[in-house]
């Protein structure tokens, strides 16, 4: 399954089956006056908030957030959460072992949990709001998430195209080019890759 559509399949599933959402970070990027950026290839989940209750966390006031709280010591009850979306943030934070832990303890029995973290990636900080602490390999999954019953992984870009984003070149013809080059080497799945995806169920 291609990254994005893993993405939109379980980014959906939790719109269709969860109405009590935490997005930490503003992760999804669709509220233009909520949040650091807007992702507007991201439009899609708009249709869906009339029907949740969505809220935005975030560590800082700055881009006006439903909460302001600490990955590390979330301001939620236990077992009190429907979903939670943690997109590209555990790089961010200085103890993401216990952010994850955080993150099942807040879950209510049968919550799901959308989490992706990057491997080979280029670094990220935004001064002043966050810094870029690490980087995680496919053996650090088990360690992370090992509290929830259900686990299911989509390996990012392959092996070239990882390559190609580090070099920091944003080229179209190249783009392509990496991608092909992953198809005819068969380097689409290695853990030469640069992130997970996950789909967790406590």
């Amino acid at each position: 399954m291609k990254r994005e559509d893993f993405f939109r399949k379980k980014i959906e599933k939790i719109f269709q089956d969860k109405t009590l959402i935490v997005d930490i970070g503003g992760s999804l990027r669709i509220l233009k006056d909520r949040g650091n950026t807007y992702n507007k290839s991201n439009e899609w989940v708009l249709e869906y908030l009339d029907k949740v209750d969505y809220k935005i966390l975030d560590p800082v006031p700055d881009y006006n957030p439903d909460i302001v709280g600490d990955i590390h010591n979330l301001p939620l009850e236990d077992n009190s959460q429907e979903a939670i979306i943690c997109v590209s943030v555990l790089e961010h934070v200085e103890n993401p072992i216990k952010a994850c832990k955080e993150l099942y303890r807040v879950l209510k029995s049968g919550g799901y949990c959308y989490v992706y973290i990057p491997f080979l990636y280029p670094y990220h900080a935004q001064k002043g709001y966050y810094g870029d602490y690490w980087r995680f390999t496919e053996d650090s999954l088990d360690l992370l998430f090992k509290d929830f019953k259900h686990k299911e992984i989509d390996q990012g870009r392959g092996a070239i195209e990882t390559l190609y984003k580090m070099t920091g070149i944003r080229n179209e013809i190249f783009f392509h080019l990496s991608k092909v080059l992953d198809k005819l080497l068969r380097k689409q799945k290695t853990k030469q890759t640069s992130g997970y995806s996950l789909f967790l169920i406590k």
